[in-house]
């Protein structure tokens, strides 16, 4: 292809014939190196896997459970996800239970939902062009992509969340045309979302509505978008898609479930930093431009424009969206970058509708410069990452890092020349097609190969060369749940030296791991009970969560 058509062939890929099928291409290249082959995650996606691990296991699908202990945190929508993707996989004769790739599935596939929500329910608010270009550079976000690779909720959540926000846009629109199916969708959207995440759904339009209402005077025309909804059947029915399992859980649990998923883990959230995630508000604003990258030099120069745009019906309801869900996670104590994904799609499609208006208003020059150091600042220190990161844990340097750098260059000079000849969609078309080597090297080539963060894997590689099951396999002074995940359910966590020393005398043919830290109280025991242990394999790395070295012996009786 010659250079000069290379731009208009860019240009006219919204208009293509099949825009989903490129849309879905596009996420399959960016998301899929890393999906199956980076090892299982400290500590939430261990846990969302192994809990969903345990359900087919046990053939038990109310409870959430890890090892024993119930895991009253969250509804049980994604685990039904993941547990049937395990399920259709075993049936096509793939051993799927045991491999995180299978859990991953669900998060991506609830990412590629989104992407294509944010296109076909956002070309009545934008236009198609910008729908396109709004649905392209969400893939491509940072935040996403992260998300896609960890077998959580806020994947599928944010599936979820989009399609009913879509919706609901086209009543606000265009509510004497809001049909009694497209409500239905809808409602069952947000059901969807309340099986996912409870009351999280249902706050994003909840949120709009309030402010909507306001903002448009809705006591004097009766707001008949919200009449369009048809909340009066449609709120019973999102009731009713959770209602039988929160019966069941509430009677599994004794009622446990409901305190400790509203007291113990929202409401805690709301008024205090939980498990050291606090964050002052602005907390997003700040980590905006490294989530959102490398789309959100697109966004903080739209948003001037769009502001002033606010009286046009789509603008107006894509600010309604984003702008109270941000302030309300921006209010609570506990921050989490995907805490504000649900915002993402509205804040993309106000960036891609100015980017292909040919009046748009042109952003501050200040807040262009922030652009630019979100832009270059971020890739920056994602080129600095993939090279520096294998020295830093190995000590060595990998090839993908320099492809990595190679990437974020090319990014970085074609999205600038763009720009400076005034084309600011062909800008963010570019940053989300060359994001794609960029997650190439650092997802499939970098973190993949480096040996110091993956201490679990190594574990279970020991364990399994020693022919011991789960069962005889017992583990003191690093639990960390990929550990679990790794070796097998039924794996021993042992609380201290001396009990690994207990459990390895307590029967033939066991095998204990047992972590530096805890190494002399376990001689000492098994020197007291006679025990004469035998070192059978070591592992050395490191421990990101707590950030520390750690060491890890593996033991059996002689």
């Amino acid at each position: 292809m010659a250079p000069a058509a290379f731009p208009s062939a860019l240009d006219r890929l919204p208009e293509a014939r099949r825009p989903r099928l490129l849309l879905s291409l596009l996420c399959l290249l960016m998301w899929v190196p890393g999906l199956f082959s980076l090892p299982p995650g400290d500590r939430d996606e261990s846990r969302f896997a192994q809990a969903s691990r345990q359900m087919v296991e046990t053939g038990d699908y109310v409870r959430i459970r890890n090892g024993e202990v119930e895991r009253n945190k969250k509804p049980v929508g994604i685990h039904w996800a993941q547990a049937g993707i395990v399920h259709a996989m075993e049936a096509a004769g793939l051993p799927a239970r045991g491999w995180i790739g299978s859990y991953r599935l669900a998060s991506a596939i609830g990412a590629w939902l989104a992407v294509l929500a944010t296109f076909s329910l956002g070309r009545a608010l934008v236009g198609r062009r910008a729908a396109f270009l709004a649905a392209a550079m969400l893939a491509a976000s940072l935040l996403l992509v992260v998300e896609t690779h960890i077998a959580k909720t806020d994947a599928a959540l944010l599936a979820a969340i989009t399609a009913a926000m879509g919706l609901m846009g086209r009543a606000y629109l265009a509510p004497a045309t809001f049909s009694a199916r497209a409500a239905l969708g809808f409602w069952l959207a947000l059901g969807a979302g309340v099986l996912l995440k409870g009351p999280i759904a249902p706050m994003v339009p909840l949120l709009t509505g309030l402010t909507l209402f306001a903002a448009d005077r809705g006591w004097r025309n009766g707001a008949p978008w919200l009449r369009a909804l048809r909340a009066g059947w449609g709120v019973p029915l999102m009731i009713a898609c959770a209602l039988p399992w929160l019966v069941a859980i509430g009677i599994a649990t004794e009622g446990r479930f409901f305190s400790q998923a509203l007291g113990d883990d929202m409401l805690n959230k709301v008024g205090s930093g939980e498990e050291a995630h606090w964050g002052p508000p602005g907390y997003y604003l700040l980590s905006f431009g490294i989530a959102a990258f490398p789309g959100a030099f697109l966004v903080l120069r739209a948003l001037p424009g769009a502001w002033a745009a606010r009286m046009r019906p789509g603008t107006r309801f894509l600010l309604a969206w984003a702008a109270p869900t941000w302030l309300l996670f921006e209010a609570v104590a506990t921050k989490l970058p995907h805490y504000v994904l649900p915002a993402y799609p509205a804040l993309l499609l106000l960036a891609a509708a100015w980017a292909c208006d040919p009046l748009r208003r042109p952003a501050p020059r200040w807040l262009g410069w922030i652009g630019w150091g979100a832009l270059f600042g971020t890739g920056i220190g994602l080129a600095i990452g993939a090279v520096g990161l294998p020295l830093l844990a190995d000590g060595r340097l990998l090839p993908a890092g320099l492809l990595a750098v190679l990437a974020i260059g090319l990014m970085l000079w074609s999205v600038t020349r763009a720009a400076r000849a005034g084309e600011w969609a062909r800008a963010g078309l570019l940053s989300a097609l060359l994001a794609v080597p960029l997650f190439w090297s650092a997802l499939g080539g970098v973190l993949p190969h480096l040996t110091a963060p993956w201490v679990s894997p190594r574990i279970a590689a020991l364990v399994a060369a020693e022919g011991v099951p789960a069962e005889r396999f017992g583990i003191a002074g690093y639990h960390e749940p990929s550990v679990v995940f790794a070796t097998g359910t039924a794996t021993r966590l042992l609380g201290t030296g001396a009990a690994a020393a207990g459990f390895l005398a307590g029967g033939p043919d066991r095998v204990v791991a047992v972590e530096g830290r805890e190494t002399a109280r376990f001689e000492a025991e098994a020197a007291a009970i006679g025990l004469r242990p035998r070192a059978v394999g070591r592992v050395e790395g490191f421990n990101y969560v707590r950030g520390r070295q750690v060491a890890v012996t593996l033991f059996r009786a002689s």
